[in-house]
């Protein structure tokens, strides 16, 4: 039996400016900014599920995610895509086979939003 565990506990993304990244993502996922940022460096969004942990410290223009390492859920894919799309959001693909879609940070990561 292995000590590890069949989870993912947290993901984390790098980020250039940890204050503008905090409040970009709270504002996309409905979320106030209330929680503070960490020794300087660490945002912990208040998440159901597997967490997401933004990091400045992380961050080189090497290590933004060029491809969707994990995917936010939705019930609604197409008021998801508006939605998205109202707030300005760089979207990088349409609504694709009916279920998902491609999106970028302010930092230019790829992050993916899914009818589950």
């Amino acid at each position: 039996m292995s000590p590890i565990l069949n989870e993912v506990g947290t993901v984390f993304i790098p980020v250039s400016n940890i204050g503008r990244a905090r409040d970009w993502y709270c504002d996309i996922l409905g979320l106030t900014t209330e929680e503070e940022v960490q020794f300087g460096h660490l945002f912990v969004i208040p998440m159901n599920g597997t967490g997401i942990v933004l990091d400045s410290k992380l961050y080189s223009e090497d290590s933004i995610f060029i491809k969707p390492a994990f995917h936010f859920n939705t019930k609604d894919i197409h008021k998801a895509y508006e939605y998205m799309k109202s707030k300005d959001v760089e979207l990088i693909s349409s609504i694709e086979h009916g279920h998902w879609f491609n999106f970028k940070d302010p930092d230019g990561n790829v992050l993916m939003v899914c009818k589950c």
